[in-house]
């Protein structure tokens, strides 16, 4: 992994503070080396993580095509949190600047987020994936049983992982995102719009979401009773 690009907005003060640099250091380039190094070596536990965590998954994935001739995993993607999306994140949240304290309160470093067919799958493969004996569940968020205000429908997992490292083992939560196709295009389409409108959307179109995520959520109900009806034809 190389080090993580700086970008001249960010306040070098603020990330001595969040990596732990040695105060002592003056030099300017030396105080960036360190942080860089910090940050780096901070980041790269989160994408050892990741790598576990899709590993698992595609075995899950290939083994259960194998056994049931069919997959309930559509897509996969994951992502890391850039250095300046971290603390950004960071400073919104007032979580103190300490990357110890930071792994303890801000779980979505790590993510991936998986889409599949129906919803009846996105459970099947959330019991799947907690299953596995070296994961431990953090949290449960059930937003397709209880979605958002806002129409939004997602079970979101907190999972920790060991990874092993040279000197040492670090306990690394990944949040995992499972959602079914239609749940992943309306909030695609979300995310393009509070992006645009810096979360100042319009009522309208405020709206116009709710109703297209209560749209896709019929959509889901009738592809799982024509799934039904195929199954008692078998």
């Amino acid at each position: 992994m190389t080090r993580p690009e700086l970008s001249d907005s960010l306040d070098l003060t603020v990330l001595r503070q969040l990596s732990g640099a040695d105060d002592e250091v003056t030099d300017p380039r030396a105080m960036l080396r360190e942080v860089q190094l910090r940050m780096a070596s901070f980041l790269m536990e989160y994408k050892f993580a990741l790598d576990e965590v899709e590993t698992k998954i595609s075995i899950l994935r290939e083994e259960f095509e194998l056994v049931h001739d069919y997959s309930p995993i559509e897509h996969v993607k994951s992502r890391l949190k850039s250095v300046e999306s971290l603390v950004a994140k960071v400073e919104r949240t007032g979580c103190p600047r300490d990357l110890g304290v930071i792994r303890e309160r801000i779980h979505d470093i790590a993510g991936i987020r998986v889409s599949c067919a129906f919803v009846e799958d996105t459970y099947r493969f959330a019991r799947m994936l907690t299953q596995q004996q070296d994961l431990k569940v953090l949290q449960v968020k059930d937003y397709i049983a209880e979605p958002k205000a806002n129409g939004y429908r997602s079970l979101h997992l907190i999972v920790e992982l060991p990874v092993f490292l040279s000197d040492r083992t670090v306990h690394v939560p990944v949040e995992v995102q499972i959602r079914t196709i239609a749940m992943d295009f309306w909030a695609s389409v979300e995310h393009q719009i509070y992006y645009k409108y810096g979360k100042q959307v319009p009522a309208h179109l405020n709206d116009t979401l709710r109703e297209v995520a209560s749209t896709a959520a019929d959509l889901d109900a009738q592809m799982a009773h024509l799934r039904e009806e195929i199954r008692s034809l078998a």
